[in-house]
């Protein structure tokens, strides 16, 4: 990797609103499922397929699989945002473009970050309605709406980097 510089990137106010309601989101994923627990039935839907149908059964402790997951993902995305000169890019890193690049780069991982706990977190919910009888699975809606959550800003950010002068 060539030399980059290193800078600093601070937060705008989007920024720091979307890493709050992140954060709360991750904690919303923790609280319903450390208030749910105990009404959960010993057997609860483990996997779902394509359509939003369960498809995999196994032992209630395996709802804190999902938030594990979210926390770790998080948090590792969190300390990873510090480091944006580390990051690969899709256009050469110079002195001028700097800012801008590592900018848009924490951009996008924020908003990834944030994505991926909303998504954990309606997994989380919609299996403890499935195991609680209130509904069947994830729905025919979910699979379109996450790989929106995920892709949309994906595809905002990277295009927003190749415009970006390479001076």
């Amino acid at each position: 990797m060539e030399s980059r510089p290193k800078l600093k990137i601070k937060n705008t106010p989007t920024d720091n609103l979307v890493e709050a309601i992140g954060w709360f989101t991750l904690i919303a994923l923790w609280f319903i499922t450390l208030t749910n627990y105990a009404n959960l039935p010993q057997t609860i839907p483990t996997h779902y397929n394509a359509a939003g149908v369960a498809d995999g059964y196994g032992s209630k402790t395996s709802i804190f699989g999902l938030p594990i997951i979210a926390t770790l993902l998080f948090v590792v995305l969190t300390i990873l945002n510090k480091f944006p000169h580390a990051f690969n890019y899709l256009t050469p890193i110079t002195n001028q473009n700097a800012l801008e690049q590592y900018t848009n780069a924490t951009k996008l991982i924020r908003y990834l970050k944030l994505g991926v706990v909303f998504i954990f977190f309606i997994i989380d919910y919609k299996t403890i309605q499935h195991a609680t009888g209130e509904t069947i699975g994830l729905g025919s809606w979910f699979l379109p709406v996450s790989l929106a959550i995920v892709f949309i800003p994906l595809l905002y950010f990277i295009f927003k980097s190749i415009k970006t002068p390479k001076k």
